[in-house]
């Protein structure tokens, strides 16, 4: 398994191609060997500039995130992806704020239906999980009837067929009440690409996201897990918190090399 940083942690500083090209100098010097392309400039980006910067700083451009409307044009999409030489895609999420359950089924098909498409072109299409993919159907007007299995999660498991692929985020799993290894075990074989934060508590009970190795998940565990399940690329992120970006990036990275 090899570690990228997920960009979207150093949205900031990567509003311009230059930007791009500066910050990721910085990753490649923490010791990280690839990144995921996300957010601010990468949205924008043109694969030969993303190309290039990979190649003049020696990263891989393991994964990126792409908007829905972006994936639609499968044969751009593909085109755009093979031209930069990355192999996985993924959507950020869908549902927010809650959305019914029939929602959810038009999107699993649909979305199926496009990792299709791409996997025949040869990029693979996945989902990235939040919290609320947990949250049962029917939660907030039936609680009479909630049944564990019948949650966002569990319909896109059975709805998204191969060569769909989840981008499971184990500090997003624990925060909806999951086990993070135990949901790699699961989709073993469809975790290419995990995200890799942790997770803490402030005094307030609120839910706080660390740096890798600074909170409370049972990383040995996770880390086993994602091993046995074929998992190429952790890719760290910090979406907010308490130290600077860079500084997370590179704590995160210590950590994970002190564990060996």
């Amino acid at each position: 398994m090899r570690y990228g940083a997920q960009m979207y942690t150093l949205r900031d500083h990567c509003e311009t191609v230059a930007d791009i090209a500066k910050t990721c100098a910085k990753v490649k010097a923490m010791g990280y060997e690839g990144i995921q392309a996300s957010a601010a400039g990468f949205a924008t980006i043109s694969a030969a500039d993303l190309k290039k910067v990979m190649d003049d700083t020696g990263l891989v451009c393991a994964a990126t995130h792409m908007p829905l409307d972006r994936l639609e044009d499968v044969s751009a999409v593909c085109d755009w992806h093979a031209e930069v030489g990355c192999g996985l895609t993924a959507l950020g999420g869908f549902g927010w704020g809650g959305v019914p359950r029939a929602d959810w089924e038009d999107f699993a098909a649909k979305y199926s239906k496009i990792a299709s498409d791409c996997g025949s072109k040869g990029l693979r299409v996945g989902y990235h999980n939040h919290s609320h993919e947990w949250s049962p159907f029917g939660l907030a007007d039936a609680p009479e009837s909630i049944n564990p299995r019948q949650t966002p999660i569990e319909l896109m498991v059975d709805r998204l067929d191969a060569p769909g692929w989840f981008e499971l985020d184990v500090y997003w799993v624990a925060h909806g009440g999951g086990d993070p290894a135990a949901w790699i075990e699961r989709l073993a074989g469809r975790v290419p690409a995990l995200h890799y934060k942790d997770i803490t508590v402030t005094p307030k009970r609120e839910h706080k996201i660390c740096e890798v190795g600074a909170g409370n998940l049972n990383w040995p565990r996770i880390h086993a897990a994602a091993l046995a399940a074929g998992t190429e690329w952790a890719l760290v992120e910090r979406d907010q918190g308490d130290l600077d970006p860079f500084d997370s990036l590179q704590k995160s990275l210590d950590n994970i090399r002190a564990w060996g």
